[in-house]
């Protein structure tokens, strides 16, 4: 890996790595994509961090952000939502998946993620049939992410019943649902798509869509012991009340009793713990996957974060339903959803003199990064050429150094800062544009006027 052709050199004034801001550093690219080192290169830019890992996508959801937000007849909530979503899911096929993967994986680079973990769950037809191709859906994703030019952590889901009760699926899920079976032969059939770019994991949907028994034998399998392993867990408090009743445990509660849950898991939302639920989420290691645009934009509820990092447990963002695009947002309002509970300021920073924004960022590119099973979140020698170049002529930046920075990236208004884009040491966002974002929007613009007609 190290003797590599260097395809690239440059020097950085300040390049940030786990431990702060550090000055004055030339690195070097090589063709498998991964940093080396060098002793020359042209001048990259003032402020160079690590790109974002997103934890959490579900990229169809892209196409109707804003289209579930007029009242209906009953109190609004994360189950009203999701008829709307069923709707919407039912007219998308690979073609159209592509189409709305690729525009929202571009959105993704411009904004400064560089990898996603995207939990897949549309596999079939929409009446539940298989295609011809039974891992078309999959592939769709895949060759979106290729296209944009993002690191892809594949997260192809198990899907079984249609509550804890282990009733079956209704008809607009079914095109969900495997059996154990099929399941871990899609995933045998997709381990020959593993690339440096590509990552293969798996997601259990949550406790109410997978039985214990199958749970059991899905994490037995030999691609369980060395995979990332996510799962949607404790979002709602109905989804607790449900457990609760047909197991007689919280979710959270009973995961960590029936599961070795350990570095390779990812908990998506969390969102309702008790204190001892988040004690054991916390040593054991598993990634807390927060989504604060898509919780609030939901009404799922405000994770007990101060509590959290007081445990060093570790976190992650994603981007969830997209409402919101942006690792910037996310982390601004996981830290002001906190502000609003306590009534109080700079809740993230536990110590004084700690910043805000280098708290959040160092924790969700460790988190991000531990959830997709890649060498990403970290500008070292061997790791991914993921990185993010901030408009240092911004005057949002003006008269920020290492102390205030970041702070200023994270809290200083909406204005795109992310000047320039590499991923997997190649660029593909310029002068703050992709280098075929065009072509992708325009597809993207006819997919989605041809699904809002039939809707």
């Amino acid at each position: 890996m190290g003797n590599s052709t260097v395809n690239l050199r440059f020097k950085v004034d300040q390049l940030w790595q786990a431990g702060g801001w550090l000055a004055g550093v030339t690195l070097g690219v090589g063709a498998d994509g991964r940093l080396q080192q060098t002793e020359d290169g042209d001048r990259l830019g003032r402020w160079v961090l690590p790109g974002m890992p997103n934890l959490h996508s579900h990229a169809f959801q892209r196409a109707m952000a804003g289209l579930a937000e007029r009242r209906g007849n009953t109190d609004d909530n994360f189950w009203s939502w999701r008829e709307t979503m069923y709707a919407f899911a039912a007219a998308i096929g690979p073609d159209e998946l592509k189409a709305i993967a690729a525009q929202l994986y571009v959105e993704m680079l411009k904004a400064g993620y560089t990898q996603v973990c995207e939990f897949h769950y549309l596999h079939h037809q929409p009446d539940g049939t298989p295609y011809a191709q039974p891992e078309a859906m999959s592939l769709a994703l895949i060759e979106a992410a290729r296209e944009a030019g993002i690191a892809l952590t594949l997260l192809p889901v198990l899907y079984i019943s249609g509550g804890f009760d282990g009733r079956a699926l209704i008809p607009r899920q079914r095109r969900f649902g495997h059996q154990v079976e099929g399941y871990l032969r899609l995933l045998e059939t997709l381990r020959a798509h593993e690339s440096n770019d590509l990552n293969l994991g798996i997601a259990l949907h949550s406790l109410r869509a997978v039985p214990e028994q199958a749970m059991r034998e899905v994490l037995a399998s030999e691609m369980a012991r060395t995979c990332p392993i996510h799962i949607h867990i404790a979002e709602q408090i109905g989804e607790v009340q449900d457990c609760l009743a047909t197991r007689g445990a919280r979710p959270v509660e009973w995961l960590f009793d029936h599961a070795e849950v350990d570095a390779r898991w990812c908990l998506v939302h969390a969102t309702h713990l008790t204190a001892a639920e988040l004690a054991s989420l916390a040593r054991s290691g598993a990634v807390a996957g927060l989504c604060p645009t898509t919780e609030a934009n939901l009404g799922d509820g405000l994770y007990p974060l101060a509590d959290y990092l007081d445990a060093h447990g570790t976190l992650g963002i994603g981007s969830d339903s997209h409402i919101s695009v942006s690792p910037v947002e996310e982390l601004r309002w996981l830290e002001y959803g906190q502000r609003l509970a306590t009534r109080r300021r700079n809740i993230a920073a536990r110590e004084t003199a700690s910043s805000v924004g280098e708290t959040l960022w160092r924790a969700a590119l460790r988190g991000g990064a531990q959830a997709s099973g890649l060498p990403v979140g970290e500008l070292r020698v061997g790791a991914r050429a993921d990185l993010i170049v901030l408009d240092e002529n911004a005057p949002l930046l003006a008269a920020r150094d290492t102390r205030s920075v970041l702070d200023s990236f994270l809290f200083a208004g909406n204005t795109p800062l992310v000047r320039d884009v590499m991923c997997g040491g190649r660029w593909v966002v310029r002068d703050f544009r992709h280098h075929d974002e065009a072509r992708i929007a325009e597809r993207y613009r006819r997919v989605v006027e041809r699904l809002a007609s039939g809707i």
